[in-house]
């Protein structure tokens, strides 16, 4: 075992690399560029982009999983935005190479 698996964890290892796996994709660093100037719904990330709105739900879908976005449905809406702790929390990881 790893010295990195035993500080920690195995479990928490995968969430680091589902984390950064988000991360990987072009269009899923751009969505979240995009939320950082703010709250939208998936329909506003789609004209942006000029996607199909189910390529946006598919990648929104990879944020949500990994915690990096959050959404909240206002009638026959739904308003993506970003979780910022989900952000630190991968951000962290880094910090273990600076000491």
């Amino acid at each position: 075992m790893k010295k990195f698996e035993i500080d920690c964890g195995k479990a928490k290892l995968m969430d680091y690399y589902d984390k950064f796996k988000a991360l990987s994709d072009p269009i899923r660093l751009d969505i979240l560029n995009e939320l950082n100037n703010g709250e939208l719904s998936a329909g506003d990330i789609a004209d942006k982009f000029a996607l199909p709105n189910s390529k946006i739900s598919y990648h929104l879908a990879i944020l949500k999983k990994v915690d990096m976005v959050t959404e909240r449905k206002y009638k026959n809406f739904i308003f993506y935005s970003l979780n910022r702790n989900g952000i630190q929390e991968a951000s962290t990881w880094f910090d273990r190479f600076q000491k």
